[in-house]
């Protein structure tokens, strides 16, 4: 603090300058030629954190507490997690979006460097004064009087600066769509044929789990007949063969599930699909005394069973009267 004080720098200072002064400035190289994103986010992380000593040091204790908890705590372990869960494409694309672009890039880098050249020769910095009349009305304050008062325009432009490079991250990165986007209908129509096809699974897979007894991912759900379904853990699990059964989890429920699959192995397999109707869709012969879906009653009924049926429920409707 003796800087903040007097407006020398103490021995302390100087040694933690220069201990932690290089190693933030390999952390941003190392942000810029990292091949992996991981690894870029971490350097980033360690120049916040270096940042948040220099101003901590310097005095500027809200400053300091604000780079860790809001940048390093909140904003960069977002990114991490993300990177974590979502992961990043390691390829890179060399097809240029905006013609002649890098030829602009490399004349405006060395416009930047030679402007920054120029302003670091020529500028005359006064003595450090301290920072003990900036912090009279506490650091918070201070920092707020430069930001909105003094500093303004420079803030709102930082801002517009801000959102103009967010939006066009989000354009740059932009996938091109290669096929035509599907409607909902579409989706519908197409599971239906593959299931007129092939047969299978309309609707989604089961989430894994035994209901009520277990919810591990590890474990396979139970179908309407008692039986597992082995699809419903993840594929992952599956080949690096980490799934479970149902009685390395539940002995108990494994037992009730064989004897109530042995008692009725005979109507589980005496049992058919009926037709719903819909051209191309598989299954039996209604039964007698059925109609499909478009309500044409099947050519093996017989008239007057329908006649039968028909004359009772009209009974029962004149009853209920």
């Amino acid at each position: 603090m003796t800087l903040a004080e007097t407006g020398v720098t103490s021995t302390g200072e100087q040694v933690f300058f220069w201990v932690v002064a290089p190693l933030a400035v390999l952390a941003a190289l190392g942000l810029l030629f990292a091949r992996k994103a991981m690894y870029a986010a971490m350097c980033v992380v360690f120049v916040m954190i270096a940042l948040a000593g220099f101003y901590i040091v310097q005095e500027a204790i809200f400053l300091g507490v604000a780079q860790i908890v809001v940048y390093t705590g909140a904003i960069m372990m977002l990114f991490l997690f993300v990177l974590m869960l979502v992961g990043v494409d390691a390829s890179d694309s060399v097809v240029e979006t905006l013609k002649g672009q890098r030829w602009i890039g490399f004349v405006g880098g060395a416009g930047l460097i030679a402007l920054v050249a120029a302003v670091g020769l020529r500028a005359a910095l006064p003595a450090p004064r301290g920072l003990e009349a900036a912090n009279a009305d506490t650091n918070p304050v201070g920092v707020a009087r430069l930001l909105f008062s003094d500093y303004v325009v420079a803030m709102e432009a930082a801002g517009v600066l801000l959102v103009t490079a967010a939006v066009g991250a989000v354009v740059l990165t932009r996938a091109e769509r290669l096929r035509k986007r599907s409607t909902q209908r579409d989706v519908a129509e197409a599971k239906m044929a593959a299931y007129a096809a092939e047969g299978g699974r309309i609707r989604s897979l089961p989430a894994p789990g035994v209901y009520a007894r277990h919810n591990a991912a590890d474990v396979p759900a139970l179908g309407a007949d008692g039986r597992p379904i082995d699809e419903s853990v993840p594929r992952v699990l599956r080949i690096r063969g980490q799934q479970r059964s149902i009685a390395s989890v539940s002995p108990e429920l494994a037992a009730e599930l064989a004897t109530s699959t042995s008692s009725h192995a005979g109507d589980l397999g005496a049992r058919s699909v009926t037709q719903s109707g819909m051209p191309g869709m598989p299954g039996t012969t209604p039964a007698p005394g059925t109609e499909t879906v478009d309500g044409e009653v099947p050519t093996s009924q017989s008239t007057e069973d329908t006649d039968t049926k028909r004359a009772r429920v009209a009974d029962q409707q004149e009853e209920q009267r």
